[in-house]
């Protein structure tokens, strides 16, 4: 499989207005709320078979009934096509 191509933190928001860069580095961040734990932990168990199946696995924590998500290419060093669309896929589950 070729190498993903980087397109940066930048280019990446303009088709993900719930999304905001990460300070540091060329990554992408969003933190998303829900009713109560189990919402939360529900919401990604979903993503993580999302992700499984992609092969891009997300950087994430949960506290109770916030989710916070960093997406970032590691071979690329930074935010490619993959990112763009496990975020979009985080987007439709968490609507």
């Amino acid at each position: 499989m070729a190498k993903p191509v980087r397109i940066g933190a930048q280019a990446a928001l303009a088709h993900l207005p719930l999304w905001r860069a990460s300070d540091g580095r060329d990554a992408i961040e969003r933190d998303l709320h829900f009713s109560d734990f189990a919402e939360a932990f529900g919401f990604m168990a979903r993503i993580a078979l999302v992700a499984e199946k992609m092969d891009h696995h997300p950087e994430w924590s949960n506290v109770y009934s916030r989710v916070h998500v960093l997406l970032t290419t590691h071979e690329a060093d930074g935010v490619t096509e993959r990112d763009v669309a496990l975020a979009k896929a985080i987007d439709l589950a968490a609507s």
